[in-house]
């Protein structure tokens, strides 16, 4: 069962990172406004407590949970964003996440091989769950679409940095 013990201190502050990088990428790829961004932002959170309770979850991703639960877990979490990404472009913020995303999945392939197929998929899925959330496009809520073509191509590139298929 992988977990924090895996891995050292720096590592570790990278990993707490990933599910909101998976979803920080998908609302970077095509911002949709305010209640837009807040829809997607809730659902990455969502998405991200959804392997609380879930029991083929990867191990790994159960520990990033119970960490996020803690308020020195969010601490350490918002304190590693902000080491890895102050003095970003903020055109450059979607590629940094996406690098990132790739130098994590090598690091759990590396660490824990036995939780990275599933550690890897879930980060996948909270991508996913990100662009559903809310239509792009349309007018007052009508028209529209569920999940833009730049979205897709995002969650195929978070794909491709975690070596996961698309």
């Amino acid at each position: 069962m992988a977990g924090k013990a895996d891995f050292t201190a720096d590592e570790w502050s990278k990993i707490i990172i990933a599910p909101v990088l998976a979803g920080m990428a998908v609302t970077l790829a095509e911002p949709s406004g305010l209640f837009g961004m807040m829809k997607e932002g809730l659902a990455s959170g969502s998405a991200l407590l959804e392997a609380r309770s879930d029991p083929g979850a990867a191990a790994l991703a159960k520990a990033i949970v119970a960490e996020m639960e803690t308020s020195e877990g969010r601490t350490a979490s918002r304190a590693a964003l902000e080491a890895a990404f102050t003095g970003t472009d903020p055109a450059a913020l979607k590629e940094k996440a996406l690098s990132t995303l790739a130098e994590i999945g090598a690091l759990v392939d590396a660490k824990t091989p036995q939780d990275a197929p599933g550690f890897k998929a879930w980060l996948k899925h909270i991508a996913e769950k990100t662009a559903d959330a809310s239509t792009e496009g349309g007018f007052l809520g009508f028209g529209g679409v569920r999940v833009t073509e730049a979205e897709k191509a995002t969650i195929s590139e978070i794909a491709s940095a975690l070596k996961l298929p698309a």
